[in-house]
């Protein structure tokens, strides 16, 4: 049975590499699978999913005004896709989530999506927080704090290497730009 599913963490977690591997495990046994990602997010390439450990594939991209029901079922003519895998979740929108739980009801196929939970100042991303609401199952990928204690949270940091407490939800960054952190580590960084 098709579900949606939702794997989740913060900056660094390796979200991507779980998926290039979980792709490439379909694809061993001679699944296609039809991956997908932000247009937005161009620091692997464009219309390519890349890992902090050199892996890589090329994917289609999504932006803000991309029908994903649409764009599945038009991939879906091609010939049978096993699952669909989408990185950098946390871009998609609440009426894109939706059309994605549309895919796995009326079209029978699973859906996996990798993202981000929350930003660099605690607050859900859109796409996430209708994943959280609507995916079948959700897996959280965990790092770890500089303490040792699980990351849950993410700070942005500004050129001096201070925690910035403002800004822009999205900014496409390098890995040295954000770190994880435990919350209490992250309530430090902030202020609060």
């Amino acid at each position: 049975m098709a579900k949606l599913h939702f794997q989740y963490s913060t900056m660094n977690a390796g979200k991507s590499t779980l998926l290039l591997q979980a792709a490439h495990n379909y694809n061993e046994r001679g699944m296609q699978t039809y991956l997908l990602t932000a247009a937005l997010d161009s620091r692997a390439g464009q219309g390519r999913i890349g890992s902090r450990i050199g892996l890589g594939r090329e994917a289609d991209t999504f932006s803000p005004e991309t029908d994903l029901f649409d764009k599945v079922s038009r991939r879906l003519e091609q010939g049978r896709v096993a699952c669909i895998f989408v990185d950098e979740a946390q871009f998609l929108s609440r009426d894109q989530v939706w059309q994605l739980a549309r895919v796995v009801d009326d079209l029978k196929v699973p859906v996996m999506a990798y993202g981000l939970r929350v930003d660099f100042r605690g607050e859900l991303f859109p796409g996430s927080a209708a994943l959280l609401a609507l995916a079948d199952e959700m897996r959280e990928v965990r790092t770890i704090c500089h303490c040792g204690k699980k990351a849950t949270m993410v700070v942005r940091c500004g050129p001096d290497g201070t925690a910035l407490r403002d800004g822009a939800q999205v900014q496409i960054g390098g890995n040295e730009t954000y770190v994880s952190l435990c919350r209490k580590h992250w309530r430090e960084e902030m202020g609060r």
